[in-house]
């Protein structure tokens, strides 16, 4: 009788090890990040998304993500983004997007269902190329509305404000972009958004009459309960040549992608 309960004992003994590694390793294991691309992949953004791509589908691995792609706002609707924790708007304008694919947008940023990065042309706001303007989007944004833009290309040097915060981890207090065409706006998003970097236009080779003064090319909406960030750079493929943007674009996923 005591051998049985004893062969009975090691038995469950057993069971209930298999049961704890289980869930530790259940628990261990970090959660698949999934994120979805909305590409901008016609003009002459294409080369930087082409190449953007190609670096996200590399990193993927690495950082434990999954990452599906649309090329329009057509799909997006509330059902669709419960699926990603993650909304990347590569270059990808503030229009062309329809009532349901707004809506579905403003709640999963508004009630913080996922995070958001922006890049570039996602900022190109106005009543633009016969498109509304959207004025949710334009809030967003920090009040902006297209104003110009660089005539030409050129290399410009970017200021870190915010050191400390986990998006410029590990990126130098100041770096240069070889080449970009720096957006300008109606005014500085600056009263409107938390600032964490930008770029000075005295540092514009060759120089420029075109300049705002206070021009912040990195920011993120503390207003709004998703984890977002804006990055202006996001022209030229040969971005992704330069240390401190691709750490930049790394640590935008990691921390925009959590909770």
């Amino acid at each position: 009788m005591a051998d049985r309960l004893l062969f009975q004992f090691c038995v469950w003994s057993v069971i209930l090890m298999l049961i704890i590694v289980s869930v530790f390793n259940a628990t261990a294991q970090p959660q698949r990040i999934k994120i979805i691309v909305l590409a901008e992949h016609a003009g002459i953004h294409r080369p930087f998304v082409d190449t953007a791509i190609v670096w996200l589908e590399k990193l993927a691995p690495e950082c434990n993500f999954d990452i599906d792609y649309i090329e329009n706002a057509v799909k997006i609707n509330e059902e669709f983004l419960s699926k990603y924790q993650l909304f990347i708007q590569l270059d990808y304008p503030p229009y062309m997007w329809n009532d349901t694919a707004k809506a579905a947008f403003e709640k999963y940023i508004d009630e913080g269902k996922g995070g958001w990065i922006g890049f570039h042309h996602a900022t190109l706001l106005g009543d633009f190329d016969g498109f509304k303007i959207w004025p949710w989007f334009a809030n967003f944004m920090g009040e902006i509305k297209f104003s110009n833009y660089r005539a030409g290309f050129v290399k410009a040097t970017v200021n870190v404000e915010q050191t400390d915060h986990l998006v410029m981890m590990n990126i130098p207090r100041s770096f240069t972009i070889e080449k970009d065409e720096w957006y300008t706006y109606n005014q500085s998003p600056r009263p409107n958004v938390h600032v964490l970097a930008s770029v000075d236009e005295a540092s514009y080779s060759p120089d420029s009459k075109i300049k705002m003064g206070d021009h912040p090319v990195i920011w993120t909406s503390d207003h709004k309960k998703a984890r977002n960030i804006y990055i202006f750079m996001g022209h030229h493929p040969g971005l992704f040549s330069n240390s401190a943007y691709t750490t930049l674009f790394r640590n935008a996923i990691l921390w925009a992608s959590a909770k």
